[in-house]
């Protein structure tokens, strides 16, 4: 009897944990607004409702962000000797994740909700219901120089600029920080040495 209850108590466990790999649904690319209208309405907001983002829009907003845009793989956003160095993670309640743009996939890093450790003190971006956290990771460079750090810190720029105007084309807000515990995300992302920890973006909708 004993070890048929251990046996239903770890597949239960089994079945309720937190799925390791989330398969996103396949961009829309098509938000219903133009390039001239996002810029006219783009503006950084600090205050988050709770509502979740749906897969389906985060997937979306991923994409533009730095997703696969042709057939050899090139990215939405340009980076340097397309070295794509630029790693984004997504934090939300369930967890941390690693976005893999040629999967569209969301690989799990962390169990931990570190939306308070990247929001501080502003209890309205705490209640973004999802951060996106920009890396540059050097080590991806097959040649170094004193300048890797710089080209690492502008390519991620595009990708926080195509953040921002995505967030608009979707209906969402956001707003480039540069605050957060960067002692506790290294830890929790797992981030490597040459790991560059540059922008985090609170995403949801404007309470």
């Amino acid at each position: 009897m004993k070890r048929a209850i251990f046996i239903l108590s770890a597949l239960l466990a089994v079945v309720s944990a937190p799925a390791q790999t989330i398969k996103l649904p396949a961009p829309k690319k098509d938000a219903g607004m133009t390039l001239y209208q996002a810029l006219s309405q783009r503006a950084s907001n600090r205050n988050f409702s709770d509502k979740a983002v749906s897969d389906q829009t985060l997937s979306d907003l991923l994409w533009a962000a730095c997703g696969i845009n042709r057939e050899d793989g090139r990215l939405t956003a340009p980076t340097a000797m397309n070295t794509q160095e630029i790693r984004l993670y997504v934090c939300r309640a369930d967890g941390a994740y690693e976005y893999i743009a040629k999967d569209n996939t969301l690989v799990r890093v962390s169990d931990r909700d570190l939306r308070k450790d990247i929001a501080g003190p502003q209890e309205g971006v705490a209640k973004a219901p999802v951060f996106l956290v920009l890396t540059a990771d050097l080590d991806r460079y097959s040649r170094k120089g004193d300048r890797t750090a710089t080209f690492g810190a502008i390519d991620c720029g595009y990708v926080s600029q195509n953040v921002c105007l995505a967030c608009e084309a979707l209906g969402l807000s956001t707003v480039p920080r540069a605050g957060m515990d960067e002692k506790t995300l290294r830890s929790e992302l797992k981030l490597a040495e040459d790991q560059l920890l540059l922008i985090n973006h609170p995403v949801g909708y404007r309470k």
